[in-house]
């Protein structure tokens, strides 16, 4: 079936209309009419060659929400008409042991992304979100609950999932004293998980004009981390921290924020590494430094359960697919709170302009 985009064709190209092919709903898959697909800093980095491997023309976007126009006969989770997500994942083996434990993200053969493959059986590469429509294996495919606005829900699909991870695998409980390094995507929406799942939530910014913003995200204190005084402060405090910046910082006041058994989450990828940090810190509280990516098929869902529940969603600026690069520009400035999301009727309207 044919498929309307927005693609970069190299590393220096802007985004712009692709037209190709997607592969008929087979027995297993189910197809979605995309309405709504966040964006995601990985984007950009793929958009722009940043990372390597990157195979053009590419089509980012992996966090969608859409209903479902069309479902194989084999597939009993859902029908026409549903409202449903597809994150970063669209396949994996599927038989190794993270797979059958329901972490595919964990795939020892390497899981399909949404975007930039390659996939399962033939290698080939894989369109993602900024498109009109898209065809998954029903295994990969999320329930959105109703009551959870489709273009706020998008980006739980990867900024959601990739917070709420780290927090349920160290069994965050409520009282215990959470960390958040940094405010964009992520991080906000650490906040607003910690904050729901009873934590006492601070945040760590460099930005002092933050504190406003992230005490109405759920933060019960701000920390301006270039305060050696306010960070020295905070000594031996937090159960857990999640580190959301994507650029290289020195970990060294974090870890000494640490409680005795204390772990910090890297979830941010910089494009160059940390300073490496000091060993004796580690050794004489028994600290960890761990990381984690994004999340299984069946945590995603679980998420998207709690955000429901309890009414948490990302905080939004709807935007129409023509402007993506002035979105990427500014996300590297970082203006926007917190997640740029694109309706994709804004793709469907210059499609039929130009038929």
């Amino acid at each position: 079936m044919q498929a309307k985009a927005y693609a970069a064709q190299s590393a220096t190209t802007p985004l712009a209309p692709f037209s190709f092919e997607r592969r008929e709903p087979g027995a297993h898959d189910v197809a979605i009419d995309i309405l709504f697909c966040g964006v995601c800093h990985s984007d950009l980095h793929t958009a722009r060659g940043e990372w390597a491997g990157v195979k053009f023309p590419s089509v980012p976007g992996h966090e969608i929400v859409g209903r479902v126009t069309a479902v194989g006969g084999h597939v009993s989770k859902f029908k026409e008409g549903d409202l449903v997500g597809v994150g970063c994942i669209v396949d994996s083996c599927q038989v190794c042991n993270p797979c059958k434990e329901g972490l595919e993200n964990y795939c020892e053969k390497g899981m399909t992304g949404t975007y930039n493959g390659p996939t399962q059986d033939t290698g080939e590469n894989t369109y993602g979100g900024y498109s009109d429509k898209v065809v998954v294996r029903e295994e990969f495919v999320l329930r959105v609950p109703e009551g959870l606005d489709p273009a706020a829900a998008a980006p739980l699909l990867c900024a959601g999932i990739t917070t709420y991870s780290p927090l349920r695998h160290w069994n965050v409980q409520p009282g215990q004293k959470v960390g958040v390094v940094g405010l964009g995507g992520l991080g906000h929406m650490a906040l607003k998980l910690a904050h729901a799942m009873g934590a006492e939530v601070t945040l760590f910014t460099t930005s002092p004009g933050k504190e406003a913003d992230a005490k109405r995200l759920g933060a019960a204190h701000v920390v301006i981390s270039k305060d050696a005084d306010a960070m020295k402060a905070v000594e031996r405090s937090f159960d857990l921290i999640i580190n959301t910046v994507a650029v290289p910082l020195d970990l060294d006041p974090y870890i000494a924020a640490l409680a005795l058994n204390g772990t910090m989450v890297m979830v941010g990828a910089p494009s160059e590494p940390h300073k490496s940090p000091s060993i004796f810190p580690l050794l004489t509280q028994r600290r960890t430094i761990a990381g984690s990516m994004i999340g299984g098929i069946p945590e995603t869902q679980e998420m998207l359960d709690f955000c429901a529940e309890k009414g948490v969603v990302s905080d939004i600026e709807i935007i129409p697919i023509q402007d993506i690069e002035k979105a990427y520009e500014r996300m590297l400035k970082s203006d926007v709170k917190y997640r740029f999301v694109i309706d994709m009727q804004s793709l469907k309207d210059e499609a039929a302009k130009a038929a």
